[in-house]
């Protein structure tokens, strides 16, 4: 059985047994005012705080959200140190860091990656409706990039989160709906 599912140049073909048990857990986004975010990212984007990590000495706080449905929930370890290591043996954590004292300058601005010079580009969920979703989103007076009907890529949306992140709203059927029309 091949390793990969697609070809492309620069793929290496051979097992990586030293690599068992490898986890993609997080990317980091620094953050502005911790109070905004997490407003955004629970209530609009319904993620839920799994774990916080502060580190006064260096002041800075770690906030790490996930998508869990309530089973998963309950699998949650209560004890700090047991969620902990949960929180670092997952899929697919957000992790926002934010360096205290920047909420109180109004001129601070982290770089978005989308502006030039453009580097990082965006995170992306995957939502069930993707036209229901950014119907929702616009009721809750998000800030759309692009909307799912706009430009040449049909059934996808970009929005942005309070420090001006790009997240891509998207519905992982939609390429093969589109396809059979």
């Amino acid at each position: 059985m091949p390793r990969h599912f697609e070809q492309a140049p620069g793929l290496y073909d051979a097992a990586v047994p030293e690599t068992e048990g490898y986890v993609f857990n997080q990317t980091m986004m620094r953050i502005k005012d911790p109070e905004r975010s997490l407003d955004f990212y629970t209530r609009v984007m319904g993620m839920r705080l799994v774990r916080k990590l502060e580190f006064p000495e260096m002041k800075f706080t770690l906030y790490f959200l996930g998508y869990l449905d309530d089973r998963e929930a309950q699998r949650v370890p209560e004890d700090n140190a047991h969620r902990t290591t949960y929180t670092f043996g997952r899929e697919a954590m957000l992790e926002l860091t934010h360096n205290w004292g920047t909420e109180n300058d109004p001129d601070f601005a982290y770089h978005n990656g989308n502006d030039e010079p453009q580097g990082f580009g965006h995170i992306g969920v995957a939502v069930p409706d993707v036209y229901g979703a950014c119907d929702r989103f616009a009721e809750l007076d998000v800030e759309f990039v692009k909307k799912p009907d706009d430009g040449k890529m049909k059934g996808l949306a970009f929005i942005k989160d309070p420090d001006g992140y790009w997240i891509e709203i998207l519905q992982p059927d939609m390429l093969e709906k589109q396809r059979k029309q």
